[in-house]
C-alpha cells in the first residue's frame, strides 16, 4: 500500500464501504458519482423541505393522479361501479327519448321508478329532469318576451338547444356515458 494513491479493489476484493462494486448499481439512497451529500453554499440554502416523497411538483408537472395541461378530466362519476348494462342504457336513453312525446313527464316517471335500482338511470333521469324544469323555465320567459317581439328569436333558441342536446345525450346514454348537460342549460336542481 502506497501513501497518496487511492488502491482500486482488485478482481477478487470487496469494494470498499459505500462504493458500488464493478457493473452493479449504487444502493438505496447513494450517489452514484460516489460522493456524499453536497455542504449548502451559495444559492442553496440548508433548509425547506427536500425533494421526493410529500414534496410537491414543480411548475408544468401535475401531481399524481391529477390531468396535465390540456387534458380535461370527465364529468360525472365515471369509475364508479360496474359499467351500465344493456337494460340500464336503454332505460336512460328512453329519458331523453321520452322527451319529445311525454315531455317532463318522460323523466320524471323513470326517475320514480328507477332511482333506487340504478346509479346510472338515477344520472340520466335526473339530469332529463334538470333540462325539462330549465326549459320550461325559458320556454315561459320566451313567452313573456314575445310581447317584445325579441321572444319569437328566443323561443327557437330554446327549441333548437333543447332538441340537440336530448339528441346528444340520448346517444351519450346508449353508449353508457355519464353525460351531464351545461349547467347554464340544466340548471342542477334534482339530483
Amino acid at each position: 500500500m502506497t501513501y497518496g494513491t487511492p488502491e482500486q479493489p482488485g478482481y477478487g476484493q470487496q469494494p470498499g464501504y459505500g462504493q458500488p462494486g464493478y457493473g452493479q448499481q449504487p444502493g438505496y439512497g447513494a450517489d452514484p458519482g460516489g460522493y456524499g451529500q453536497p455542504s449548502p453554499g451559495y444559492g442553496q440554502p440548508g433548509y425547506g423541505a427536500p425533494e421526493g416523497y410529500g414534496a410537491q411538483p414543480g411548475y408544468g408537472q401535475p401531481g399524481y393522479g391529477q390531468p396535465g395541461y390540456g387534458q380535461v378530466q370527465p364529468y360525472g362519476p365515471h369509475g364508479y361501479g360496474a359499467p351500465a348494462t344493456p337494460d340500464e342504457r336503454n332505460w336512460a336513453m328512453l329519458t331523453h327519448l321520452g322527451q319529445f312525446v311525454f315531455g317532463l313527464f318522460a323523466p320524471l316517471v323513470v326517475y320514480l321508478i328507477k332511482k333506487d335500482e340504478s346509479a346510472f338511470v338515477r344520472f340520466h333521469a335526473a339530469q332529463g329532469l334538470n333540462l325539462a324544469i330549465t326549459q320550461s323555465i325559458y320556454t315561459v320567459i320566451s313567452l313573456v318576451l314575445m310581447l317584445l317581439l325579441i321572444g319569437f328569436v328566443t323561443i327557437i333558441a330554446v327549441a333548437i338547444a333543447w332538441l340537440v342536446l336530448l339528441v346528444v345525450a340520448a346517444v351519450a346514454a346508449n353508449r353508457g356515458e355519464w353525460y351531464r348537460f351545461p349547467s347554464f342549460m340544466a340548471w342542477p336542481m334534482v339530483s
